[in-house]
This record gives C-alpha cells, sequence and structure tokens, in this order.
C-alpha cells in the first residue's frame, strides 16, 4: 500500500474503561475498525496522567484501582480516507475529543 506524501493525523482521546456499545474496549473497537476498511495503520498510546473535559485527574498511581488513564489512538492516511472513518469513529464513541492536522508523510514501511 503507498501512502500520498501529504496525509492527515487522525487522534481520538479517551479513558481506557471506556467501551463501544457491544461493549468492547473502545481502542479495540476503533483499531479493527480502521483495519477492516483498510487505514494505513493505527497506533494505540495509554498515558500515565491526563485530565480532559471533566477536569477529573486521571493518574497511574501504584495504590489506585480504578485508573482509567488516558488513551489516544493514532491513524494516518490520506485526507479522504480519515473523511470517511470520522463518521464511523463517531458511532462508536459516546464521549472523546477527536482532532486532525495535515501532516507529511517521510517514509512509510520500507519505501524510500
Amino acid at each position: 500500500m503507498e501512502l500520498p506524501s501529504q496525509c492527515v493525523l487522525l487522534r481520538i482521546f479517551f479513558g481506557e474503561d471506556d467501551r463501544a456499545a457491544d461493549g468492547m474496549p473502545l481502542h479495540e473497537a476503533i483499531v479493527i475498525k480502521a483495519r477492516e476498511i483498510g487505514m494505513a495503520g493505527a497506533t494505540v498510546l495509554r498515558g500515565p496522567l491526563g485530565f480532559g473535559r471533566s477536569s477529573v485527574l486521571h493518574t497511574a498511581k501504584i495504590l489506585r484501582l480504578s485508573q482509567d488513564l488516558p488513551i489516544v489512538v493514532e491513524i494516518v492516511d490520506a485526507p479522504e480516507k480519515i473523511d470517511a472513518l470520522i463518521p464511523q469513529i463517531k458511532a462508536l464513541t459516546m464521549s472523546c475529543l477527536i482532532t486532525k492536522e495535515k501532516v507529511e508523510v517521510i517514509r512509510y514501511g520500507d519505501g524510500n
């Protein structure tokens, strides 16, 4: 699969306790959806500390039982493919932050 040099980075921010409608962890549902529709790739990042709209601090302190740590899913692909994915992500999520920005792809896989 080739990627154009001018792509879009899609980021979805939410908590690790968030679930899709079928009960699957939200980060898994998003990655599976991205793979099903042929996106170039997706990465899930777990943060040790963060807060969102509620201003509740989520942290990875040892003594906490319920952490609900921050999760970010990043997906890079052509603008039209990202635009087609966004409604599907919205359908999977209840509350999250979704951003996109222009990026230049320098290398994808073992290409130049």
